[in-house]
């Protein structure tokens, strides 16, 4: 199966100015390489059968004749390898002179693409040797031997047996400009775009243009396969350094290091694209204008079975590419610092926003001294920061109850004390004994209505103490407990703002390792130590009494890890992926990723089946609880709000994805 996946390589041969057979047999070599490593698309340099740096010598009839007879050289000798090629060369048609892209395909010239814009400015002088494009497409031959080959800027390439793939074509210069061809060629169906580049190497340049081609990848919704000229070019008035790059809707998937020379090799999630498209409306909206407008590239598409829809696995049987564990948390630590800070502040702002509207004063959190309830109690604090109201207005309210440990009530009174907040302890057993009393619940029954009992309790009193004091109640759950509807109806399920609404759990622990982290270094190492004695405690709703000292509920125990179904949540609402994909991707991530860096793998295949199949009946299952679920801020890129990012039935079915996910 390929899962969507396209291995792609740009390649910097070591060229011999003007010497095309020299440079005939680097490309053969290195092809031949490339496809060692299972390398489907292979995107060579601008004029690399040449040489760049040539000059004048383009306008003689020798060099022209002979970078066309090492292009069909180059195209018979890589007839056996099952990839596509893109090559550079000048091509003459109609008393005109081309810097051309030409696809080869199994001993077969496909198409030949001229160069849109024309660089003659700076060290830059192409346009005394080159013709920019012409509009419109014509038919060519290369000899008498072959037939008519398309020729021209708006040529597209499908692979008639994987249509996910289709590859759109532009040199160097055209990527520099305000309208590059890519544009258009993404808006007519492009998903993959080729550039045949030279671009020389000055101070500062290549951080300019890796955040051009990440750029217009993210622009184009596109992989974008950049092939820069590198070692041989001619250093009369240039140097090329072989700075090669493959980015993916915005995404640097990797690059080459300057002044090398060889292959970057990079895994294309074509699935990914697509889908990304799709939820994208306005780029179907794009395309269609320029459709109406018809002032767009005039363009063809060949369909050809370029055989695309199978993945070349590498020597570990996995993909060229890291799929991270925790796609919700940068694994970089500056990056996940500057991550946390982020989410923080817009927790904040949105909170302190809705503060200021309400006109209200108070704000009552129930504290239970676990993670969630910890960094709603942090955020709000910080909102009333914003808002200028006085930190004694945060009321946390404790509530102990049958299966409150010691532990955690500790750690609630202690955050409450060295935050500043009002505490008020509660306790609500004898109430919940009334109640259970009024309903005819035996307490020796310690099933979902003695667990539910008490969490409705506590929010009965939250909101009671909010109603007496004029404030709103601080909802404290996550975004990965909406998932899994991981919370009482009615009960911790609702409040009047949910400040981690759109917080995974996954995410939770940093933000809150952020605070203990900013709170040590102000030296306020009491609040540090409370805050790591929270993050090393075990999740749970404490509902069930407990067992000695010890936790006798741990969440992860029943739903399953939150880790996993962090991971399957963002590949199921982010890109829509299929149980199947989602499923290999978790492999990737804690399978086989682990033993290649040296670690135990996390969770075997079964586990993970077992805990996608029971993700995705909780997720359907629960969606009534999100259809109603209170206001909080968006954050990130997932988010389960019925007024945001997902709009599902309540009584949609679970068939189709759990048979799939069954079978696997």
């Amino acid at each position: 199966m390929s899962y969507g996946f396209l291995r792609a390589a740009a390649v910097s041969p070591c060229v011999t100015v003007a010497d095309c057979e020299a440079n005939a047999e680097a490309i053969i070599d290195a092809a031949e390489e490339a496809c060692d490593h299972g390398a489907q698309l292979l995107v060579f340099p601008e004029l690399c059968i040449t040489g760049y740096t040539c000059g004048d010598l383009f306008e003689q009839r020798t060099l022209q004749e002979s970078a066309v007879q090492t292009l069909k050289r180059i195209a018979q000798e890589t007839m056996h390898l099952p990839a596509l090629l893109a090559l550079g060369l000048p091509f003459a048609h109609k008393g005109a002179l081309y810097n051309t892209a030409a696809l080869v395909f199994q001993g077969k010239v496909l198409a030949l693409i001229p160069k849109t814009f024309i660089p003659t400015y700076s060290e830059f002088y192409e346009r005394r040797q080159f013709a920019p494009a012409f509009s419109g497409i014509e038919q060519v031959f290369i000899d008498e031997d072959n037939a008519a080959v398309p020729f021209g800027q708006g040529i597209l390439l499908r692979d008639s047996k994987n249509p996910l793939f289709v590859l759109g074509v532009e040199l160097c210069e055209d990527v520099w400009t305000a309208v590059p061809p890519s544009n258009h060629l993404a808006l007519s169906g492009a998903t993959v775009i080729a550039n045949l580049s030279a671009s020389n190497e000055i101070i500062g340049k290549d951080s300019y243009r890796r955040l051009l081609i990440a750029s217009q990848s993210a622009k184009t919704c596109a992989a974008y396969v950049y092939a820069n000229a590198g070692n041989g070019e001619s250093t009369t008035d240039m140097v090329f350094s072989g700075h090669n790059i493959i980015a993916e809707n915005g995404t640097i998937l990797s690059e080459s290091a300057l002044f090398s020379t060889g292959a970057t090799y990079a895994d294309i999630d074509l699935e990914r694209l697509d889908q990304e498209r799709k939820r994208t409306t306005t780029f179907a909206d794009s395309a269609q204008k320029e459709r109406n407008d018809k002032n767009g590239l005039t363009t063809l598409t060949l369909s050809i079975p370029l055989g695309f829809d199978r993945h070349p696995c590498d020597k570990t049987g996995g993909i060229l590419r890291t799929i991270a564990m925790h796609p919700f948390v940068p694994e970089n630590t500056r990056e996940r610092t500057e991550r946390s800070r982020a989410v923080i502040e817009l927790q904040a702002q949105g909170l302190a926003k809705r503060l200021r509207h309400t006109h209200a004063k108070t704000a009552v959190i129930g504290l239970s001294g676990g993670l969630d309830s910890t960094l709603a109690l942090l955020v709000t604090e910080r909102a009333f920061a914003l808002a200028g109201i006085p930190l004694s207005g945060v009321q946390a309210v404790t509530m102990p109850c049958f299966g409150t440990t010691g532990r955690t009530l500790t750690n609630a009174r202690r955050l409450a004390e060295e935050t500043g907040a009002t505490l008020l302890e509660i306790p609500i057993a004898a109430a919940v004994r009334q109640h259970f009393a009024d309903i005819g619940q035996d307490e020796a029954v310690h099933d979902v209505t003695y667990e539910n009992c008490q969490a409705r309790e506590r929010t009965q009193v939250l909101m009671d103490i909010a109603n007496k004091n004029g404030g709103l109640v601080i909802g404290t759950g996550d975004l990965s407990e909406q998932a899994l509807g991981w919370a009482t109806y009615n009960g911790d399920h609702m409040s009047m703002y949910g400040v981690n609404a759109s917080i995974p759990k996954t995410l939770v622990r940093y933000l809150v390792e952020w605070f203990s982290q900013e709170a040590e270094s102000k030296g306020k190492t009491a609040l540090a130590a409370v805050l790591k004695d929270i993050l090393d405690t075990p999740v749970s709703p404490e509902l069930l009494p407990p067992e000695g000292e010890n936790i006798a509920q741990q969440t992860e125990n029943i739903v399953g890890p939150y880790e996993l179904h962090d991971f399957f949540l963002y590949y199921v609402l982010r890109f829509g992926f299929t149980p199947k994909k989602i499923f290999y991707l978790a492999q990737r991530a804690f399978i086989t990723q682990p033993k290649l860096a040296g670690e135990d793998e996390r969770y075997s295949k079964a586990d993970i089946k077992k805990w996608l199949v029971s993700f995705y009946r909780r997720f359907f299952a629960q969606q009534f609880k999100r259809s109603c679920m209170p206001d909080g801020a968006k954050v990130g890129t997932v988010n389960l709000s019925p007024r945001g990012d997902w709009r599902m039935p309540s009584d949609a079915s679970a068939n189709l994805w759990l048979a799939e996910a069954e079978r696997l």
